[in-house]
């Protein structure tokens, strides 16, 4: 009898409500992969954007979301390398794949779990780990003692951006779109946050107090990208990692994203090169393609030894359209995630 998983899977992208829960047969186990037993699941808004097609990487046809879990190893392949072993805990990414019960995937995407950390935790560390780690250090050049302006600093990127701006020396300054998530970085050590209004433009002046603005890191988009470049000091880096401005419903508005489409900043070179500022771009499913940078930067947020990433809300892994409504609403703090009982 043959082994089988389940996994959430959409036929075509187009709407999160074509997501549907199946059972279907494994696979023989590459002899470069390991196998999985997964326990928990990490959700990103690159799931929702793939799951309405506005995701620019989104799989042709039918396909599984996620890109990230955590869980137990219980198969190596043949040209394994020795560094893991069967039962180890880890945590990992997978280009795609990552709602199902078991996946495979190469050793290298993978790290072991930290022991003090549950798989919840696990789930919630990789993708936007390394998202704020690789704008941050390698597109954005921080250094110690530079003021770093991080959008929606108490989502999943946000927060580990905080934390690592912090512990690299710098100094964010984080925005939200709360109160009550301002309070909760407060309650986490952060001083400087910004409850978004009208007059952000005006409230970032006011935050700044004169200070030189060297990095904004931005997945919002819109006008308050465009206020964030204007403040950035000369030699200053905008990163832009997302848009959420655009995060659809159930399926795309397509009327409202073509509208916010024509309205998105534009930036004119010849005015960079005159104010001496920068912009940078990247979507982290590229990392996929380039493996010797990836284990690089996995490396790299492995050894800061931040905390266990903060959970918002776990749900039972049949629960996944709750769950994606809840990261779709914007109304939760750090991650969410799927868990998955033996």
């Amino acid at each position: 009898m043959k082994e089988t998983r389940k996994v959430w899977r959409t036929e075509k992208a187009g709407s999160i409500s074509n997501l549907q829960l199946r059972e279907e047969q494994l696979t023989s186990l590459a002899d470069e992969h390991i196998r999985i037993q997964v326990r928990s699941v990490g959700l990103n808004f690159a799931d929702i954007f793939a799951l309405t097609g506005l995701y620019s990487a989104t799989p042709q046809g039918s396909f599984i979301p996620g890109l990230e879990f955590s869980g137990i190893v219980t198969q190596l392949g043949k040209r394994m390398p020795t560094n893991f072993q069967v039962g180890d805990r880890v945590y990992g990414c997978t280009r795609f794949g990552g709602y199902a019960t078991t996946v495979d995937v190469p050793p290298a995407h993978c790290r072991k779990l930290p022991e003090q950390w549950r798989f919840a935790e696990g789930a919630a560390f990789p993708a936007q780990s390394l998202t704020a780690y690789y704008a941050l250090t390698t597109l954005g050049a921080i250094k110690p003692g530079q003021l770093v302006l991080i959008q929606s600093a108490a989502g999943g990127v946000g927060l580990q951006a905080m934390r690592m701006a912090s512990q690299m020396g710098a100094v964010p300054v984080g925005t939200v779109s709360s109160e009550r998530k301002r309070q909760f970085l407060t309650d986490q050590g952060f001083d400087e946050v910004i409850v978004r209004g009208k007059n952000f433009a005006e409230q970032l002046h006011a935050q700044l107090n004169d200070r030189p603005l060297h990095l904004v890191l931005d997945g919002i988009g819109g006008e308050i990208q465009k206020r964030s470049f204007s403040a950035l000091a000369p030699t200053g880096r905008l990163v832009v990692f997302g848009a959420a401005e655009f995060t659809p419903g159930d399926k795309p508005n397509w009327l409202k994203a073509a509208w916010l489409y024509l309205k998105r900043p534009r930036y004119d070179v010849m005015d960079m090169i005159s104010s001496n500022k920068s912009l940078l771009a990247f979507n982290l499913i590229w990392l996929w393609q380039e493996q010797a940078l990836f284990e690089e930067l996995l490396d790299g947020c492995a050894a800061l030894a931040l905390p266990a990433p903060h959970i918002d809300s776990e749900f039972p892994f049949e629960q996944a359209h709750k769950a994606i409504e809840l990261l779709r609403s914007g109304r939760s703090i750090g991650k969410v995630v799927l868990n998955i009982e033996d």
